[in-house]
């Protein structure tokens, strides 16, 4: 800590009732510096206000003001008027007049600074010199010293007026030096809590924290933008006040298991969200102490959905990798040996005569041989990307050719087929794979449908220019909880033997082959629609 040493040359002057005007002239400075004292707060101004109050009161010649260096050991100048650039050194304590007035804290009058070895060159030609010390609250702050050219021209009279002086000064000095350590402290404070508010603003983590009470005490931007819970909402708010689903989600068990044992704590949990989504998300918990007391508990929140979901994606992936590999297999072994059955078949069918049942048997054989072969079709699709061979076509007369293939069955099932053909133009694709579609898709709504319903195909172009295809039908609709899976491979709802669950995922695969989007519409007891969208080239 600095404390202040002032120096000053008084004028010596012969004026009548001397200690008169000095008494007036005091008591206007101490009004004075009383008035710095309440309005001024930096020191470098204080120390300069000090200086012109002194001289203008009592007349000094010349001013300097030093400050104790950190060590306690040396006075520093820090302002001065009057003085040469030589006198501004630094003053050990103990050394010459100002020296022993810090180290005794006592007035020093010396009448003859000539006789003094050790004497600190202070103004040229110096005989006279009087040092008061400057003390608040017991501490040493500093020396008030006047020196004169002149013999005679300080009495122990003057000790009196410029110790009071100095005290007042010293006070000012202590309180600007106190404000100024405050307000770099506030400074610092600020600082940190800035650069702390910076920290959680940039974070791609959720934060916040709880009280005993577990009441919201902080909630950072990110958290804001998670929740959807605004920070003026949430802090002081009680938690499960704004999110009742973390009790059952156990993150409310996690918080008073924390609050309880002062350890910290980790959870990964479904959280669903006020919006009614969920998300996938990893807690980290974490007590905060004030002292030895545990006062509440840090809750950093990590939102992993994408990462799950791309984590999902790879294990799907390899998973139909090592599947499309096994069906590869299988679908050869079953072709062969169902190639002879159906050559077998078609032998005996040349055999005259047969009799009813023995052609019933073999028309059931042949079935099944088909049965078999669009399942191990259906299996190669899947496992093997096989290149598209594109050509012109048009949409339209594929569904009509589309038609012919199944225009038995659906009558056989007493289902109505209907088409709205609109204008389209010719696109670029691959005829056998656009016709695998819209097999699919209608062999899928005639099977909802089991018997007596509508399937109708419309064409035409979309609002986005691009050629579309729907396939609706009035079966039973499809539940909202099954709609983001029926594209999913090996999902169906159809009996086990009736399908291989991969039929709309190898749709799917198709016609993003070709630019464009497949997507569901369907609400249960109102039918299902499949929009098929492909761009037009």
């Amino acid at each position: 800590m600095a404390y202040a040493l002032i120096t000053f040359t008084m004028m010596s002057a012969n004026l009548p009732n001397v200690s008169e005007q000095k008494s007036g002239r005091l008591l206007n400075a101490l009004v004075e510096i009383g008035q710095e004292l309440a309005s001024t707060t930096d020191i470098e101004e204080l120390l300069d206000s000090l200086l012109r109050v002194a001289r203008d009161v009592f007349r000094f010649e010349n001013a300097i003001i030093r400050l104790l260096d950190d060590d306690g050991l040396h006075l520093v100048a820090a302002a001065a008027f009057g003085y040469t650039e030589e006198a501004m050194g630094p003053i050990v304590i103990g050394q010459g007049v100002m020296g022993r007035t810090a180290e005794v804290q006592k007035p020093i009058l010396v009448e003859d600074v000539r006789k003094l070895p050790d004497y600190v060159p202070g103004i040229p030609g110096a005989q006279c010199e009087l040092a008061v010390p400057l003390i608040s609250k017991k501490k040493l702050v500093g020396v008030l010293n006047v020196e004169s050219p002149h013999p005679g021209a300080f009495s122990h009279s003057d000790i009196e007026p410029l110790m009071i002086l100095g005290r007042q000064a010293a006070i000012a000095i202590e309180n600007a030096k106190l404000y100024d350590r405050l307000r770099k402290m506030t400074d610092g404070y600020r600082q940190l809590h800035e650069f702390n508010d910076r920290i959680l603003k940039s974070v791609n983590l959720g934060v916040y924290t709880v009280d005993a009470e577990l009441v919201i005490t902080s909630w950072n931007q990110r958290m804001v933008e998670m929740s959807g819970v605004g920070a003026e909402a949430a802090i002081g708010s009680k938690l499960v006040g704004f999110f009742p689903n973390l009790i059952k989600e156990g993150v409310v068990d996690r918080l008073n298991q924390v609050l309880q044992s002062g350890t910290k704590a980790k959870l990964r949990l479904l959280h669903r969200q006020l919006d009614g989504t969920n998300r996938f998300q990893k807690r980290r918990l974490a007590p905060l102490f004030d002292g030895e007391e545990i006062a509440g508990v840090v809750v950093i929140v990590e939102d992993i959905t994408e990462f799950k979901r791309l984590l999902d994606q790879t294990i799907q992936s390899e998973k139909l990798a090592e599947v499309g590999r096994l069906t590869t297999g299988i679908a050869h072994e079953i072709n062969n040996p169902l190639a002879m059955v159906a050559y077998a078949t078609e032998l005996l069918k040349r055999e005259k005569p047969l009799s009813s049942f023995q052609e019933e048997m073999l028309e059931k054989i042949e079935m099944e041989v088909e049965r078999l072969k669009n399942l191990t079709g259906g299996l190669l699709s899947f496992s093997s990307s096989r290149d598209t061979k594109n050509r012109i076509a048009n949409l339209n007369d594929l569904i009509v050719e589309v038609l012919k293939l199944l225009r038995f069955e659906l009558q056989r099932k007493s289902i109505e087929f209907n088409t709205e053909f609109g204008e389209i133009p010719v696109m670029t694709v691959d005829p056998n794979k656009i016709k695998q579609v819209i097999i699919n898709l209608v062999m899928n709504a005639a099977h909802a449908m089991q018997s007596q319903g509508k399937i109708t195909v419309t064409t035409g172009i979309n609002v986005a220019g691009m050629v579309e295809l729907q396939v609706r039908d009035t079966g039973p609709g499809i539940a909202p909880e099954l709609q983001e899976e029926v594209f999913a491979p090996f999902f169906t709802t159809k009996p086990e033997g009736e399908g291989t669950g991969l039929g709309l995922y190898i749709c799917q695969n198709i016609i993003r082959e070709h630019g464009g989007t497949i997507k569901l519409e369907s609400q249960p007891g109102e039918g299902t629609l499949f929009r098929i969208s492909l761009p037009v080239e």
